[in-house]
């Protein structure tokens, strides 16, 4: 076990890992090792269903009845899954098999309705709807005429509710509801039927939609005896073609929900539906932060604002190093006037997001020491550059860090966003002198791009008019990004913006030397746009002619 735990140490998300954990697990055969085991894996994969019927498994004996019962309780109310519900079901009917007994039955038939209350509207819950109807014809009791106008009224509602609803097997129940109001009275059955008509022909269209929307996100049925190694975990996405579309396919689904296609008059009905397909989404999706952020919005503004939190909260522990979750839920404590839970966000936020780019580092490191060593071999000289396979070895390696480089600072430009929205933060909320100290805490990380930096100076310009200390700032950040044109353009656009002539004309004197060629078009277009609008018309003439020189494709086209 201690391997695998060594394996989900270094990646939570490793689904054999955790498979391998479990399956360990359960080979102990020792409750409390298997307890601890599906604890862990709920902390990472919480209202996994499979999980959770499997961890219930072991407590389906008599003496541990009362184990099972506290699960149930923790795992059903939140739970979206029809397979756990219909778990819940057998294991009711197992524990109260005499259902000759009027307290039995009573108890049988409420745990029905309590399991349709929460999953009845979902389509896969045919199967519960059409079992609490054969309960209802075989158990309830009919010898008295009280007795049988009680059975006929429960049926009764029990057909009606399912037939408006898009079951999987909703024309089945509508044959049987025509079936059984007309053995009952002709009279009364053409008029039920011919009311809940629209209501079941908008269910069995909803129903081909929901078919079409489901099919490509929908998971396996689990058996009641799943097997860790058949446990359907929640993707981890690698962002791939195949996981954006995955993600647009529940996009497509949720739509679908919010639109009202079953056209509810009942909000309470529609916001139940809504709800349960987040619910659902969260379950299969939540390393896909997007999702959580889409659940979190719908939820507040169906207001549901203690689910919408713990929604938030959920999908920052799932996707720690997202900033779309961060920031909500900074905003969200802002709002409270929680300082210290904003700056608690912001700065774990930032934690994970170094460790993420070690990581990657250390990666694309690998990978070019990988894409030499696919090269070299041991009877080549790596001390003489001229060696062809040598050559070859640098050319790829270069070729490597130059194709992972767009990762990199991709990963960074995520960070430097982080760094300034905590600064604009502390700026609203504590004033400018612990927006100065987030910013002196930015310039000693080494991953620090710099966008932070524009974003100090101009915060500095815009808040206190000191286009000194501001210009100060951008030079400090042009020691560390003198080779970045993006920064310098921006650098150029600020002194332009302030009418700094001097300290502008300087700097592009400065660094135009740094971007040679088609390298420094931006830059040279900038301050040729300055110069030609504001300048002399020597002046003018001279820069034309040395970005003829420095752009030959310029002179050329224009």
């Amino acid at each position: 076990m201690q391997d695998a735990q060594t394996r989900i140490a270094k990646n939570f998300h490793d689904h054999d890992a955790w498979k391998d954990y479990l399956s360990l697990a359960e080979n102990t055969a020792d409750l409390d090792t298997i307890r601890d085991a599906y604890e862990e894996a709920l902390k990472v994969f919480p209202n996994t269903a499979s999980l959770q019927i499997a961890y219930l498994t072991h407590f389906l004996t008599p003496p541990l009845f009362q184990r099972a019962e506290a699960l149930f309780a923790r795992f059903l109310r939140p739970s979206p899954s029809v397979e756990l519900w219909k778990f819940y079901l057998t294991y009711v009917r197992r524990i109260n098999t005499n259902t000759g007994d009027p307290a039995i039955r009573d108890i049988v038939r409420k745990a029905y309705e309590f399991a349709l209350a929460h999953v009845g509207h979902d389509m896969e819950s045919g199967q519960i709807w059409r079992d609490y109807i054969d309960f209802l014809k075989t158990a309830l009791d009919s010898r008295t005429t009280w007795d049988a106008q009680q059975k006929m009224d429960a049926l009764r509602s029990a057909y009606h509710r399912a037939v408006v609803i898009p079951l999987d097997n909703v024309e089945a129940l509508w044959r049987e509801l025509d079936q059984y109001e007309n053995g009952l009275n002709k009279i009364t059955a053409k008029k039920f039927l011919q009311d809940l008509s629209p209501g079941y022909m908008t269910a069995k269209t909803a129903l081909r939609d929901l078919k079409r929307l489901l099919g490509p996100i929908s998971t396996p049925t689990l058996s009641t005896a799943v097997s860790p190694s058949a446990f359907n975990l929640p993707p981890y996405p690698t962002w791939s073609n195949d996981d954006r579309v995955l993600a647009g396919h529940w996009k497509a689904y949720l739509k679908w929900e919010e639109g009202n296609p079953l056209v509810l008059e009942d909000q309470a009905a529609l916001h139940n539906r809504i709800i349960s397909a987040y619910r659902k989404a969260i379950a299969r999706m939540r390393f896909f932060p997007d999702i959580a952020w889409l659940a979190y919005h719908t939820l507040a503004t169906l207001g549901k604002t203690e689910e919408a939190v713990a929604t938030l909260k959920q999908g920052i522990l799932s996707n720690p190093a997202s900033p779309v979750l961060s920031f909500a839920y900074a905003e969200l404590m802002e709002g409270q006037k929680n300082i210290k839970e904003v700056n608690d966000t912001y700065n774990s936020l930032i934690e994970t997001m170094h460790k993420n780019l070690e990581d990657l580092q250390t990666e694309i490191e690998e990978e070019v020491a990988a894409a030499r060593a696919a090269v070299l071999h041991g009877d080549v000289n790596e001390q003489d550059p001229t060696t062809p396979a040598v050559i070859e070895a640098e050319d790829r390696a270069r070729k490597t860090r130059e194709r992972r480089s767009k990762d990199m600072e991709a990963a960074r430009n995520e960070l430097g966003v982080v760094w300034v929205m905590w600064m604009r933060f502390s700026r609203r909320s504590e004033g400018l002198r612990p927006a100065r100290a987030v910013f002196a805490r930015a310039r000693k990380d080494k991953w620090c791009p710099w966008v932070v930096y524009e974003a100090a100076a101009l915060m500095e310009y815009h808040c206190t008019k000191a286009s000194d200390v501001a210009t100060k700032i951008f030079e400090i950040g042009l020691k560390q990004f003198a080779d970045n044109i993006d920064y310098v353009v921006r650098y150029l656009n600020f002194l332009i913006s302030i009418n700094d002539d001097n300290n502008a004309r300087a700097l592009f004197e400065r660094t135009i030397s740094t971007f040679p060629g088609e390298k420094g078009r931006p830059l040279w277009e900038r301050w040729s746009r300055y110069e030609f609008n504001f300048s002399d018309l020597a002046a003018s003439q001279k820069l034309e002619q040395r970005m003829a020189e420095a752009l030959p494709s310029t002179a050329t086209s224009e």
